[in-house]
């Protein structure tokens, strides 16, 4: 069966500003907390396909994104899952050290940019903490009677959320490989043969990722779909970055942009504009800008191929511009 309309569509990615509390906090395995959040003012949330994402702003100037995967159908909360990164930035130690119970964040966007694509059959791989926005995605295949089947990976089994409710609900459709057991995931028995009419929908750290667009390079086109939490290899030459000027159509700035930073940089540092971001790596969408005239530079790994070549928007974090001059919608 291929379910088709609505259901597989978020609404468009919007920018909102929510104050939120934490209804619950919990550890689900080694390193990992679990956060249940609802409205201060207890309002319904908006409403979300499985692969979204929200800006979620732990304090000021500290915005970092994280992958829904509560049900879709509560309208009263919203749930994520945090891994403890001690080589971050320090949102997953402030989440995990400083957040409580009844602590207050703000989300300031709800967006999708691994949208679950109606298919005849789908493979899911996840790779640690990937496994986040493939949960909902479960749900909805099983739900909708489309056939699936998940490869989870990760250090150890107690390294790795979800897997009692995963095995509970869905049996020998999760395959479970942990590292220190099993090794690797056996990918090339997984993806070896291609398969018209499947799509694979992996998420996880680099290596992992890699690995599954190298085997699915014989696969049909746009079979596979993944998500990022690191920025991919750029193939700018950044050595031969030079300077350019910006102009932000509705406040009259001109700027100029040299090639040692980047437009959010020299918007927010010298001109004290508050433009909302995240990563600052072009791979959460959050700082995503309408440009009205010239040509960017992409250097992100959100927009898609077809996307990034009608230049209608740029990742102002880490995309430049190959005019002398690009106008954007600021």
């Amino acid at each position: 069966m291929t379910l088709q309309g609505d259901t597989f569509t978020m609404l468009d990615s919007t920018r909102i500003d929510l104050p939120m509390t934490i209804d619950h906090k919990r550890a689900i395995a080694d390193g990992v907390v679990e956060l249940t959040l609802s409205a201060t003012d207890r309002a319904e949330l908006p409403s979300w396909a499985p692969g979204a994402h929200i800006d979620l702003e732990l304090a000021p100037g500290l915005v970092r994104q994280y992958s829904l995967c509560g049900r879709r159908e509560d309208h009263k909360t919203w749930t994520i899952a945090v891994l403890r990164e001690p080589a971050g930035r320090g949102a997953s130690r402030h989440i995990h050290d400083t957040l409580t119970e009844r602590s207050d964040v703000r989300v300031l966007g709800l967006r999708n940019l691994f949208e679950l694509r109606p298919a005849t059959r789908y493979i899911f791989l996840a790779g640690g903490i990937g496994i986040t926005p493939i949960v909902p995605m479960l749900d909805l295949a099983e739900h909708a009677d489309i056939p699936w089947e998940l490869h989870y990976g990760g250090r150890s089994l107690r390294s790795m959320a979800f897997i009692d409710d995963l095995r509970s609900a869905y049996g020998d459709k999760v395959a479970v490989c942990p590292e220190d057991e099993q090794g690797m995931l056996d990918l090339n028995s997984i993806l070896g043969r291609p398969q018209p009419g499947t799509l694979v929908y992996c998420c996880g750290p680099p290596g992992l990722i890699g690995a599954v667009e190298q085997r699915c390079g014989v696969w049909p086109a746009d079979s596979l779909h993944f998500e990022r939490f690191t920025a991919g290899v750029q193939q700018a030459d950044t050595e031969r970055d030079v300077p350019f000027d910006v102009i932000l159509k509705h406040s009259g700035v001109r700027a100029t942009v040299p090639r040692d930073k980047t437009i959010l940089e020299v918007l927010r540092d010298e001109y004290g504009m508050d433009i909302v971001s995240g990563c600052e790596e072009g791979i959460c969408g959050t700082c995503e800008t309408a440009v009205i005239d010239g040509i960017p530079d992409h250097r992100d790994s959100v927009l898609t191929t077809a996307e990034q070549q009608l230049n209608a928007t740029m990742m102002v974090c880490i995309s430049r511009s190959k005019s002398k001059v690009i106008t954007l919608d600021l």
